[in-house]
């Protein structure tokens, strides 16, 4: 039987469900080049209904309720996007990195609910396998990330599942032009939207933004 078990650490309010946890001792960390992503780690995934306090504080609310907490000694850090898939029926969501887990490990996260069920998962299972990929290519892009965000507010209802960086350009010494597209998904509907945004390199001012789908 699976319930929530809320308790006040005196700073945090921590209302997780608590699950069995079945250790996963081979970590698939695939080496990778040219761009392409990180380490895809084999991993679990739990689920909660959130809080109002995290250690981030970043609100469960965050992008769409697509939010999760990892580990407190993990390397993704708040704010983080991370990339997580179910094997069993190949759905993928993005997700915003809102709270730490006492204890979790570098393999074990803890998304809202809202995108446990996003991954084709019944709440009453608690508990599945996923495959974590942390997104060091649009992290370290952190206008792919800004667009990411009006993305997911400007398509409500839609998960983020993959996204991909276009190019950049360097229109003048004060203008440099950023272009990300996004694969976007409800039910069987998907779209694909491309994101750009011109801003001044020099001050980090954002002089426009637009998105069109293609």
């Amino acid at each position: 039987m699976y319930y929530n078990n809320p308790y006040n650490s005196g700073y945090s309010y921590y209302p997780y469900p608590v699950y069995p946890y079945y250790p996963i001792e081979n970590h698939n960390y695939s080496n990778v080049s040219n761009g392409e992503r990180q380490q895809v780690i084999q991993g679990q995934a739990t689920w909660t209904s959130g809080g109002p306090v995290t250690k981030c504080g970043l609100p469960w609310s965050t992008n769409q309720f697509m939010s999760v907490a990892v580990g407190e000694n993990t390397t993704s850090q708040c704010g983080d996007s991370l990339k997580v898939r179910n094997p069993v029926n190949g759905r993928e969501i993005i997700v915003t990195v809102v709270d730490q887990v006492r204890g979790y490990p570098q393999n074990r996260i803890n998304l809202h609910r809202r995108s446990f069920e996003a991954l084709g998962a019944n709440l009453n299972q608690g508990v599945i396998n996923v495959e974590i990929t942390p997104s060091p290519e649009l992290e370290g892009e952190k206008w792919g990330k800004y667009l990411l965000e009006i993305v997911q507010v400007g398509h409500p209802g839609f998960d983020v599942t993959d996204y991909n960086s276009v190019g950049k350009t360097e229109i003048s010494p004060t203008r440099t032009k950023e272009t990300f597209d996004f694969i976007l998904h409800q039910q069987k509907e998907e779209l694909k939207i491309r994101g750009s945004v011109v801003y001044n390199p020099q001050t980090d001012r954002v002089i426009s933004f637009d998105f069109t789908e293609i």
